[in-house]
Formats: C-alpha cells, structure tokens, sequence
C-alpha cells in the first residue's frame, strides 16, 4: 500500500535543535513532543499526532528515517533507537515479526523498535529516539548491484 509523504517544510533552528513545521495536526488533534537524533547528531524536536507512527511522523517532518517496505514490516530501515529506557519500557511488547526483523537490523540495542509499529501515545511526551548511522538496506549503503 503506498501512502502519500507530505512535504511542506521550515526548518527554525534554536539552540542546536530544530523545529520542523509540517502541515498542523487536524484542529483538536492531541500531539506529543518527540525529538529525532539524525545520523549526524542533530536533534529534531516535532509534535507527534497521536496514533501516528514515528516512521510517518518522521516522513511528515521531513526527517530522514528509511521505510522501505513503506511501513508493512518487511525490512528494519525504520529503526530507532529510544534513548530514555523508562519511556521505552512503557511502550507494548513487540511482536514476533517485529522481533524477526529487528535481528536484522544495524546497531540493535536493548531499547531498539522500529518507527513504523510504534504509534505515537501520551507516554512518549518528550522521547528521544536516535536514527542508527547505517542500515542494512544495500541501496542506501553504497552497495551497487551488478547488473545481469
């Protein structure tokens, strides 16, 4: 199923962090803070809408978090990395075939979900989620295929 990715961006910088504007959530929808850690370092502070996933918060934001398989959990591009254990202990369990792909993700830690099975909920106010430096997608990697 492909879905579309809004992009409509200004990016305000304040204090070493930025601030992405995208299309406002619907009048009354509720949001929650969340701060993307790039793979250079640099921190992206957005209002999530909850029951978003963080791979279409991420995408709506402008923030460059893979999806290869467009969020039908058939890759581990999306994976973050949450930095505050306590919030990420208060997510639900995972389920097996996030587990699955999560074995093959680059750089897996102890608080590693990917973005697209993680909605965003009023437990993650104020999450931190970092972008691992590398994937195991070959494209992104450098990897050319030799043609046939």
């Amino acid at each position: 199923m492909l879905r579309p990715i809004l992009t409509s961006s200004a990016s305000l910088c304040t204090s070493g962090a930025s601030q992405h504007e995208s299309s406002p959530p619907a009048e009354g929808t509720e949001t929650v803070n969340i701060t993307y850690i790039d793979k250079e370092g640099k921190e992206h502070t957005v209002a999530a809408p909850i029951g978003k996933s963080l791979l279409e918060v991420a995408h709506d934001n402008e923030i460059d978090l893979e999806g290869a398989c467009e969020g039908s959990l058939a890759c581990s591009t999306c994976h973050l990395i949450f930095e505050d254990e306590g919030i990420y202990k208060k997510l639900p369990e995972p389920h097996e075939d996030e587990l699955d792909m999560l074995d093959l993700a680059f750089g897996l830690t102890d608080t590693s979900r990917l973005g697209c099975q993680v909605l965003a909920s009023k437990e993650l106010e104020g999450a931190r989620v970092r972008i691992p430096s590398a994937s195991r997608n070959f494209y992104v990697d450098g990897h050319k295929p030799k043609p046939h």
